[in-house]
This record gives C-alpha cells, structure tokens and sequence, in this order.
C-alpha cells in the first residue's frame, strides 16, 4: 500500500514538473519585438531573439494576413528559416491595405507560440529615399534633374512605377558655395527639372536634394552631395 501511494506521489510530481519546465522554454524561446520596417515599398518583417541563450540555433516560421481575415497564410520561402527577417514585398503589394506579420520560433523540438507585428499599412508607413539627381552644366548654370524613387512593381507594361503615382512630391534642391561655405535654397516645387542661373564662373558648387510629402508631413533624407565647378 505505501509502494502504491508512492508510485501515485511520483507520478503526480513527474506530471506537475514537466509542464512547468516546458513552458519557461517556449517562453524564452518567442521572437521579441517583431514589427515591419519598408522603405520604398520594400516591406519587411524583422524580429528579434527570444532570451534562451542558444537561441542562435532556432528556427522560425512566418506567416501574414490582411487585417479582418481570420486564416494566417504561411510564407513558404520564411518556413524553417535561420535568419531575423522576412520579404513580404510581394504578400503586401497593396499599399492601403492594413496587414500583420507574426512568427514562432523551434529548438530541439520545442515551439515557442507566436509573436505578433503591430498593424502595418505600407502607403502611411513607408519611408521614401531622396531623389536621383543628375546636373548637367549649360552656358554657366546648372540643370538639374530629379527623379523620385520607383516602387518594387511593375506596372502592366512591365515599366517601373514612381513614388509619383501614389503621393503629392515636393522637390527641394539647395546649393553650397563652396568659396563662401554658406547654403541656399533655390528651389520648392513638383517640377522635376531646375535650372540654376547667375552663378559665379570658376566657382564650386555642391547640390542637395530632399522629397517633402504634404500630406504625411514628412521629408526624406538628403540625397548626396553633388559637386561641379562652374566653367
């Protein structure tokens, strides 16, 4: 009778203790902070490690849906991959549509469960490189050609299409004397072709340029600095 009671006190502890080992590893197995970051329209999911200290080796599994859809769809290519991160360009290609990513983690044949990205719309939340800009020096000023970044698709056609097709763009285009080392304004506009006049022969300039968005209120980055010497 005390063999049997201890056979039932065993079985109870060894019953009790597995679940609560179990979980602290698919715990500190999660992928943190997962979450979407794009630019241009190249939408990519990124994680983070879990806290177990092997996690470099786990393995994680992705999958997405449109917000309001039920079913999650896997994506095949990010099935039982090593690396922190996902191209989802193509599973979230329209750009007004709100989308969540979420991803698990496995190691040594434990699930973590799933982390879940914030809601993320790609037309409100991408961020736009400066603009392509190209000078070509005509009788002593300077023409300056700008071209917006183009988006990851293809139109029907197969030719490329611009930031242009989907915001209201703002070029800005600044020069730098470069003998005087002070910065000017010279151009505001959607025009996407500047011309520069008056400016000193044999002097050095350098050109910058940005992307203003009205109805995000945001700007791009600086593109590079251009420099010419005027002839």
């Amino acid at each position: 009778m005390q063999s049997e009671h201890c056979t039932l006190a065993f079985l109870l502890s060894f019953l009790l203790a597995w679940p609560a080992e179990t979980q602290p590893a698919q715990d500190s197995l999660k992928p943190q902070r997962v979450r979407f970051q794009s630019r241009n329209f190249h939408n990519i999911l990124h994680w983070q490690r879990g806290q177990v200290l092997r996690a470099n080796h786990s393995l994680y599994f992705v999958q997405y849906k449109v917000y309001g859809q039920r079913q999650w769809t896997n994506k095949e290519d990010c099935w039982g991959i090593p690396d922190l991160f996902c191209d989802l360009t193509n599973e979230t290609a329209d750009i007004k549509e709100p989308y969540y990513g979420r991803v698990r983690a496995a190691m040594a044949q434990i699930h973590s469960s799933w982390s879940m990205s914030p809601r993320f719309m790609p037309w409100w939340e991408t961020k736009i490189d400066p603009p392509d800009m190209n000078i070509t020096q005509v009788d002593g000023s300077l023409l300056v050609s700008l071209r917006a970044p183009n988006l990851p698709y293809r139109n029907q056609k197969g030719k490329n299409i611009s930031m242009e097709n989907y915001y209201e763009l703002v070029y800005r285009v600044f020069i730098i004397n470069n003998s005087l080392e002070k910065e000017q304004k010279v151009y505001e506009g959607a025009h996407r072709i500047v011309e520069i006049e008056a400016l000193t022969r044999h002097s050095g300039y350098c050109l910058v340029a940005d992307i203003y968005q009205p109805m995000l209120d945001r700007r791009s980055k600086r593109s590079h600095e251009r420099c010419v010497k005027i002839l």
